[in-house]
């Protein structure tokens, strides 16, 4: 099975990869050359038989923003992504993945769908020197589309329209059922087949016929164009540039120009990679180790750079691809790596021949499901406020990919550090104040907390104790032990006492190390208000 599954995987990766390169802006051998290394790679050091790694729609999207086209930019940034991959592995570093949420990623990648797909609607239509920027690309797409090719806008449709109804047919497809004919379960899998294979299947059907008219002297559709053949170069990555008028452009230059994207690409790559890994993984009953995938996607980008490969990550098509087909190890990776090999080896004079309408037609086909409306629904349904952080990404996104990573990020950020600073407190209003926490105490909510006790039992006239009920504080630091401690003084001066309820081992240790005077603390609530009584009836 894990020979089907490669061969399988390894027909619909090609026509995709030479799609993605387009995306990326880079000549399209660039995406086999990303696409053969982390089969092998991840082969001996991925923990998931069914994750793929190369060249995906989202990454080669984020890589266009930074390397805007130039092929030198490309291969150090795959370089120092693998470098900077490699040490989070080693550093266990993985759990700041964990700061991305949900509605973030969503909202990434909904957005991306979107820039992608309309990116290669000027394919489709046959439109030269449209800018790369979302909104400018609307714009010139549509001032220009009276300039619109028949030949590739016919080619490009009829492509997107064979492959739905290849999609849909295989959908469609009933699984065998032991005693069915053997001309019905043939049928079944020759349908199966080219609804599997139908990338490639479009792109070779879209190359004879602009070959046929090339060689008929007729220029009818936009194709490809002359291709470096033959396998790459095994070199280190190029640490300089020299341009066409012989300046040389210096290392620090060129990570300069880079900018966010050392931070961008190899957070976003390992993010891609593990969810995928994950999602299969539970679908498939296995679990993966997330630093060990982390190990082998920067592994994979460090010496895919040697080849001249762009950054890769996980591709969730091509992985569903692989589970669907039964594969049984990640061996399955090594025949879709000889297939990409073969490729480069022989077929690259072919290449030029692939209509441009014909690769549009696959990204769009591929990166259609990624936007997900239903998540908004979801999202109103389970907690509004989660749109927030949502529309911030999606909406940002169309300016700059990186800006909506980033705000999105920051949004989520502040509303979980709103939650830690603001905890939601459970307040008793009688003879004594009893304040329970609902959440832990962290030192951005000690003022807050203070000043609750502070307002609610020390200003009211005349002042009364309080009890704070810790039984969810698992831990303090030396800023919650300082307001303590005021807060203490505060109650002592006024005749009146603060006792804690519930405190945990760990933090009645830190309270008792710090000698607080008067630090008063009973086992519960009921314990602590018995206590008070009876200093009442004491007094």
């Amino acid at each position: 099975m894990d020979l089907i599954a490669g061969m399988t995987v390894g027909l619909t990766a090609v026509p995709q990869v030479l799609a993605y390169a387009e995306v990326a802006g880079l000549p399209v051998q660039y995406g086999l050359y990303s696409a053969f290394m982390g089969c092998f790679i991840y082969c001996i050091f991925g923990t998931s038989k069914d994750v793929t790694l190369g060249p995906t729609a989202i990454m080669s999207l984020l890589c266009a923003s930074y390397i805007d086209g130039d092929p030198v930019y490309a291969v150090l940034l795959t370089f120092l992504s693998g470098v900077i991959q490699l040490s989070m592995a080693i550093l266990q570093l993985g759990f700041l993945l964990d700061f991305i949420s949900f509605p973030v990623i969503k909202g990434f990648t909904c957005a991306a769908a979107i820039t992608i797909g309309f990116g290669q609607v000027k394919n489709i239509l046959g439109l030269q020197h449209i800018p790369q920027q979302f909104f400018l690309q609307v714009y010139y797409t549509f001032h220009n589309i009276c300039q619109t090719r028949v030949g590739d806008l016919v080619l490009g449709g009829v492509s997107l329209v064979l492959l739905v109804l290849l999609k849909l047919m295989k959908e469609d497809l009933r699984p065998n059922e032991a005693d069915a004919p053997i001309c019905v379960r043939v049928s079944r899998g020759i349908v199966w087949f080219f609804g599997t294979a139908r990338n490639a299947l479009v792109v070779i059907a879209a190359s004879c016929v602009a070959y046929a008219c090339d060689v008929s002297g007729y220029e009818v559709f936009t194709v490809t164009g002359k291709t470096s053949q033959g396998l790459p170069p095994f070199s280190a990555p190029p640490f300089t540039e020299t341009t066409w008028n012989g300046t040389v452009i210096p290392f620090d230059e060129i990570t300069q120009d880079l900018g966010s994207g050392l931070v961008v690409i190899p957070l976003i790559g390992l993010l891609e990679s593990i969810a995928i890994a994950k999602a299969f993984g539970s679908q498939n009953d296995y679990r993966i180790d997330a630093n060990q995938e982390l190990f082998a996607i920067g592994l994979t980008n460090i010496m895919g750079s040697f080849v001249s490969a762009y950054p890769v990550t996980g591709s969730f098509g091509r992985t569903a691809v692989n589970s669907q087909t039964g594969v049984c190890t990640p061996a399955g990776g090594v025949v879709t790596g000889v297939i990409v090999l073969l490729s480069l080896a022989y077929l690259m004079p072919l290449f030029y021949y692939i209509p441009k309408a014909a690769l549009a037609a696959v990204i769009i086909c591929a990166v259609a499901p990624m936007v997900d409306c239903s998540v908004i629904i979801k999202l109103w349904r389970v907690k509004k406020l989660d749109l927030l952080p949502f529309l911030v990404t999606f909406l940002l996104s169309f300016w700059e990919v990186q800006y909506g990573i980033v705000g999105g990020i920051a949004v989520s950020g502040f509303m979980l550090l709103y939650n830690i600073a603001r905890p939601k407190l459970k307040v008793s209003d009688d003879d004594v104040l009893v304040v329970a926490l609902d959440n832990g105490l962290n030192f951005p909510a000690s003022e807050y907390i203070s000043n609750v006790l502070y307002t609610e039992a020390l200003l009211v006239s005349p002042p009364r104790s309080a009890i704070l009920d810790c039984h969810h504080v698992n831990n303090i630091d030396y800023t919650v032990v300082n307001e303590i401690r005021d807060l203490l003084r505060q109650f002592d001066l006024r005749g009146v006492c603060l006792v804690f309820s519930g405190l945990s081992i760990a933090v009645l240790e830190v309270l008792l190390a710090a000698e607080l005077p008067g630090l008063r603390h009973m086992d519960s609530v009921d314990a602590a208000l018995q206590s008070l009584s009876g200093n009442k009836a004491f007094n």
